[in-house]
């Protein structure tokens, strides 16, 4: 770190940024790695006393992004396992069906999914950030914007002493509710169905146990997501995922289902663990941590505006968790909408410009890359999968069929599949009709 780099840690101290980051998580440390890359001085910003002490995550980091800005990631980052077997499905009260894919093709770096401490994993990846010349400043908090002669964004108001920061262009990476969105105006009303909150328990299990139980080999690990039973009748689902010798185990439930039905997260999380196709695999272990995070759920129904004259939104504050059913992800867009505001941020230095015509350049970015074109494509997912049926009907009458199918008990010949699906769906007061409907609706989105 040069003199005229360590002067800028001291906020107020004259020296100005080019860039200036708020929020150490992915997205940040992504945008403020490429920034600094490019030669801009750039600060990154984080509430807490290091990078990734106020995060809570129980879940994959798919690192297909990452590869692009460190391609030995994986030989590099604090990792956990590797995921080689994928369970998804759903859940009455007494049973659960799944689809369980394993597979030797994600066993191979750079990895299709890994496990990991967002803690530890966020606290390298700044770091990484300020290999490449980023000034993190931990512990400050960001009270709001600062700004200038025709009211662009200049900078940040921090509660350090002199707590001034100055630049032409910052990046509001500071999660689900962000204050520097909403100060700027960018942000859309958010209600109670848009926003879930998870909670999860970290339980300790011995590394040779949770590969027997799992039925994994030395790193590999395991993904569970759920839904149905596992969260009573509150919209949402559940999750289960192996540590190298821990299990992340945990519910994310809709804010307004809670609501609406009068119950508790952690009621729900006790729920699920004693659920019959859980309980085994989390017996005997030893509960290390209980810990909550609110998700942005809803997509582009509650995606802000992404740009103001001085300032661009990504990560969590712009609302990119993508929670499609089959695709539950976060990370990866928050780094890839990080990156997409770095770029801008280099254009609009080159070019001297930082009003609104320069950087909508951001969100073209965003629109030509996978990012907006998966949340267009299934922008009407998180309605539907959080639809009454679905999470609430279905399950039982898929784990009722399966059950009829595979019980054998010949005192008459064997149902046709087709009759007992009829049966189950009379049972539950659904017309076939409707459940074709249904059906077809999640075709359209799925594309199957």
């Amino acid at each position: 770190m040069t003199a005229e780099t360590a002067a800028r840690t001291v906020p107020g101290s004259g020296s100005g940024f080019d860039v200036i980051v708020v929020g150490a998580g992915p997205a940040g440390s992504a945008a403020a790695l490429v920034a600094a890359r490019a030669g801009l001085s750039v600060c990154l910003v984080e509430r807490g006393e290091y990078a990734g002490a106020k995060n809570m995550f129980g879940g994959v980091f798919y690192g297909s992004v990452l590869t692009r800005l460190i391609p030995d990631w994986w030989q590099r980052a604090p990792l956990e396992r590797v995921v080689t077997r994928r369970v998804t499905g759903v859940m009455s009260e007494t049973a659960m069906l799944t689809v369980d894919l394993r597979t030797t093709s994600f066993a191979a770096p750079p990895y299709n999914g890994v496990t990991l401490y967002r803690p530890r994993f966020d606290r390298w990846f700044a770091a990484e950030a300020e290999a490449a010349g980023a000034v993190l400043l931990a512990g400050t908090v960001v009270d709001g914007l600062l700004r200038g002669a025709k009211n662009e964004v200049v900078g940040v108001a921090t509660r350090r002493d002199e707590g001034e920061l100055r630049a032409p262009i910052v990046i509001a990476a500071d999660g689900v509710n962000s204050l520097l969105a909403k100060e700027a105006g960018l942000a859309r009303p958010v209600d109670e169905h848009h926003l879930a909150v998870a909670v999860k328990d970290t339980i300790r299990l011995p590394e040779a146990e949770i590969e027997s139980r799992f039925g994994v080999d030395n790193v590999e690990g395991v993904d569970y997501e759920l839904i149905g039973a596992c969260t009573k009748d509150v919209a949402g689902g559940a999750f289960l995922y192996t540590y190298r010798d821990a299990l992340a185990v945990g519910i994310v439930a809709q804010v307004a289902s809670l609501a609406a039905r009068g119950e508790r997260p952690q009621d729900l999380l006790d729920h699920f663990l004693a659920h019959p196709g859980i309980a085994p695999l989390v017996r005997g272990g030893e509960r290390i941590e209980y810990s909550a995070h609110m998700i942005p759920e809803a997509g582009l129904e509650m995606m802000p505006e992404l740009a103001a004259p001085g300032m661009l939104v990504a990560g969590d504050a712009a609302a990119l968790c993508l929670a499609a059913g089959l695709y539950l992800e976060g990370m990866n867009y928050a780094m890839a909408s990080g990156m997409a505001a770095a770029e801008t941020a280099v254009a609009a230095h080159r070019a001297g410009r930082f009003g609104l015509g320069t950087l909508a350049g951001y969100e073209d970015r965003l629109r030509k890359s996978f990012v907006l074109a998966d949340f267009s494509s299934y922008k009407d997912a998180p309605r539907y999968i959080m639809g009454d049926r679905l999470q609430n009907v279905y399950p039982d009458v898929l784990c009722r069929i399966a059950e009829e199918v595979f019980r054998v008990d010949n005192t008459g010949p064997k149902r046709r599949l087709l009759r007992i699906a009829t049966r189950e769906l009379r049972r539950a007061g659904v017309p076939r009709r409707r459940a074709v409907r249904d059906l077809l609706a999640g075709g359209r989105i799925f594309g199957w």
